[in-house]
């Protein structure tokens, strides 16, 4: 799996296509599906993207969940019921849903934020007042990540 990284802003035309960034596509070619599974996110003014692989793991996570709980049902109805599949046209655009536009404030542009596995869409200026909070949180909380050597290789002997 590739990983979605930097930050790209494109517009957005009047019927809401706008282009996925190439290397956002690229790294989504290698599936099936030939464009982003995308749905509102539930804790921030935004769209959460991500390829079909990523939504799998989810919903294998999902399984550790207790059928039937309000945790199931509450994640279900956030990410999955509200999961759109939205295929790219030859140009390399995807139609934005009315009602997940009006979630992010997207009206002109996009802006496509990597976050690795998965990446968001934001209306660029919320998204740059949100980074600017991202940051000064970061500055006062210094967090740290810790680094995990690779498993090693596991080759016949």
């Amino acid at each position: 799996m590739g990983l979605f990284l930097s930050t790209f802003v494109n517009k957005v035309d009047r019927k809401g296509r706008v282009s996925v960034p190439a290397s956002f596509r690229a790294t989504l070619s290698v599936q099936p599906f030939q464009g982003i599974i995308a749905y509102r996110s539930f804790a921030h003014a935004c769209i959460e993207g991500c390829g079909m692989d990523f939504m799998e793991r989810l919903s294998d996570s999902a399984q550790n969940l207790d059928a039937f709980s309000p945790e199931h049902d509450d994640l279900s109805a956030l990410i999955f019921a509200d999961a759109r599949q939205l295929a790219w046209d030859p140009e390399g655009r995807i139609l934005l849903p009315e009602d997940v536009m009006a979630h992010a404030g997207i009206t002109e542009a996009a802006a496509f934020v990597g976050k690795g596995q998965t990446f968001q869409i934001w209306e660029p200026e919320s998204y740059r007042a949100a980074e600017a909070e991202i940051r000064a949180r970061a500055l006062a909380n210094r967090p740290t990540l810790p680094l995990r050597p690779k498993a090693p290789s596991q080759e016949p002997r």
